[in-house]
């Protein structure tokens, strides 16, 4: 079975490695991009056309980009079930807009604690956006494709390729699938960082 066709894809990366193609890829199919900070800026940058999140949900990104995409025209257009008349008719009342595409690499939390940076570089590098942004759009796989790994890109354009703009359901399960692994690793790096700076060797939950 196969989802709705691709028509927004909202991409929020800390590793850009593959952007400029996949981005490319999407724009030809008339994908509407819409990006954070950084990753617009390279959209941009690499002459995509790019909507700013903050365009879409009327605050601009703020604390820091602490704050961005923690709103629900952005968690509403993830989680939104499109045959729902509910959802379809709350969506058309407060102006938001369906995502159809997620593409999110989280901050780099692993490889600052790696590196051996202090405890408030440590600390900024949890993201708490990305995760929820994850979680929410692997919720509602019926209706949209999450991607987490650059590796995945061509399976996407391969997919919709196949299947006219659109993505079958066992490729949007699988990356869903992944999506939360992703996001459970993750939390235990964070989990598993904490332990050791209070010298918990055992915690009880990891």
């Amino acid at each position: 079975m196969t989802g709705p066709v691709l028509r927004r894809a909202l991409l929020s990366l800390s590793d850009k490695n593959g952007l400029d193609s996949l981005a490319a890829a999407l724009t030809r199919r008339g994908i509407t991009l819409v990006s954070t900070g950084g990753t617009a800026a390279a959209l941009r940058s690499g002459g995509h056309a790019v909507t700013d999140v903050a365009a879409v949900t009327g605050f601009p990104e703020m604390m820091d980009g602490r704050v961005k995409t923690l709103h629900p025209r952005i968690h509403g257009g993830l989680l939104a079930v499109r045959d729902n008349a509910g959802h379809e008719r709350a969506m058309a009342e407060h102006g938001i807009p369906p995502i159809d595409l997620l593409v999110v690499s989280l901050y780099p939390f692993e490889a600052t604690v790696a590196a051996g940076e202090d405890r408030a570089a440590i600390v900024e590098n949890i993201d708490i956006g990305g995760p929820a942004l994850i979680r929410a759009g692997a919720k509602n796989h019926d209706s949209v494709v999450v991607l987490v790994d650059p590796s995945d890109y061509p399976r996407l354009i391969g997919e919709l390729e196949a299947h006219g703009g659109a993505t079958s359901r066992a490729f949007r399960v699988e990356m869903a699938a992944k999506a939360y692994a992703r996001t459970a690793a993750y939390d235990a790096a964070i989990a598993h960082w904490f332990a050791g700076t209070l010298g918990d060797t055992t915690p009880a939950l990891l």
